[in-house]
């Protein structure tokens, strides 16, 4: 394995792949907005698709079947999580894992609570279902390198639990995207307290968890939830960590017994459109790739380093959120001379298809999300377009040597 993984050139990218990364925006557009690497598959996840298609393996799927075993093996040895099979539930992807498991734990209208600036298909994906959004921002403050830092805001949250409205369901995103916000275990213990005394379920967002940087550590919500008696279920999948959303297949997971006596309840066509090439490249990535996802891990904090010194450098009005968990690093550009929309001003005469604050929720305008997943030169090009349209440009060329 390599220290950095193959990463074709932008030209090839340009070429050989159709997704919505590629094909949104002109040519001319260097696209860093959307969630998806620029790396090459990992050979055993390449090697277990082939297979497959030799085989002719192209049928139905009904249940995770080796994918549970694959996906408990992993969650015990990176996050100490003893998972019973028995409660790993297949679901097409993360999105519909959590559409369909709030659709059975709270059927009929409710309020869902999410903390900002949040994923934005959050927004998206609720609108499926009879609820109203209660926007919770998280609690934003200085570390003490003078770099911004986030964290739940557990006070607000609190409140609106136990509110007259009340709160019926919490998406909960862990890792938090877009600041790539590793919760601590004693938040997420409160939350887990406060779910289970004001009767509020929690679907846990995890699927950024495998892209845990190193030297950190990420805390699974699930086993809290057990403990506290909170109705609980986590949804996830190795399509972030091993760049795998097209293969369309993703895991629920029970907190604990009563919930997956709920889960065992999901129609069965939540199984049954996981696409079973997607299952089979899913057991690969949790366990044959993860010297792959390692390399990747330690590609990704190089290149926030990068972005880091590149930003003081020619941007030195940007204030960084340095991810710990994810490929995706938070930016705020308020200050950095780039209007009031500094998206659409980056877009426009940059030709830098960044992610927009402004759709995460609130706390997200005047922010950008840039995706880290890339070749450390498509950084540099980035930020020497964007220095170039301030009133006065320097670029960083002289860093490509570095």
């Amino acid at each position: 394995m390599s220290d950095f993984p193959d990463c074709p050139s932008l030209e090839l990218l340009r070429d050989t792949r159709t997704s919505i990364k590629w094909t949104r925006f002109p040519d001319d557009v260097l696209p860093l907005f959307v969630a998806e690497m620029d790396f090459a598959v990992a050979p055993e996840i390449r090697n277990a698709i082939v297979e497959r298609v030799t085989a002719s393996d192209f049928g139905y799927l009904d249940q995770a079947g080796p994918l549970a075993t694959a996906f408990s093996s992993f969650a015990a040895d990176r996050w100490g999580w003893d998972v019973p099979e028995p409660h790993v539930f297949l679901a097409t992807d993360v999105s519909a894992g959590i559409v369909e498991s709030l659709r059975l734990a709270r059927p009929g209208p409710g309020r869902v609570l999410i903390t900002t600036p949040v994923y934005p298909s959050f927004f998206e994906m609720l609108e499926e279902l009879p609820v109203e959004i209660v926007q919770v921002p998280l609690l934003t403050a200085e570390a003490a390198d003078g770099s911004p830092s986030a964290r739940l805001d557990l006070a607000a949250i609190e409140r609106e639990f136990a509110s007259e409205a009340g709160i019926d369901a919490f998406l909960l995103c862990n890792p938090h995207n877009p600041h790539g916000l590793l919760h601590s275990r004693e938040d997420l213990a409160e939350i887990a307290r406060l779910a289970a005394a004001h009767d509020v379920c929690i679907v846990s967002d995890e699927i950024h968890a495998p892209l845990t940087h190193h030297d950190e550590t990420f805390v699974p919500f699930g086993p809290l939830a057990a403990a506290a008696g909170a109705l609980a279920v986590v949804t996830t999948s190795a399509s972030k960590g091993w760049n795998l959303a097209g293969v369309k297949c993703s895991v629920i997971v029970a907190a604990d017994a009563r919930a997956a006596a709920l889960l065992a309840h999901l129609p069965p066509e939540v199984a049954c459109r996981a696409s079973i090439l997607g299952l089979h490249a899913n057991v690969a990535a949790f366990s044959d790739a993860r010297p792959w996802l390692d390399a990747t891990v330690a590609a990704v904090e190089a290149n926030d380093a990068l972005l880091a010194e590149l930003l003081a450098v020619y941007l030195p009005g940007a204030r960084h959120h340095r991810p710990r968990a994810g490929y995706l690093a938070w930016v705020d550009l308020r200050d950095a001379g780039l209007g009031d929309d500094p998206y659409d001003r980056i877009l426009t005469d940059a030709r830098v298809a960044l992610g927009n604050g402004a759709s995460f929720g609130l706390g997200g305008a005047g922010h950008v999300r840039v995706n880290l997943a890339c070749a450390p030169d498509t950084l540099r090009e980035a930020v020497s377009r964007i220095a170039g349209i301030l009133p006065t440009p320097s670029r960083p060329e002289e860093s490509r040597s570095r």
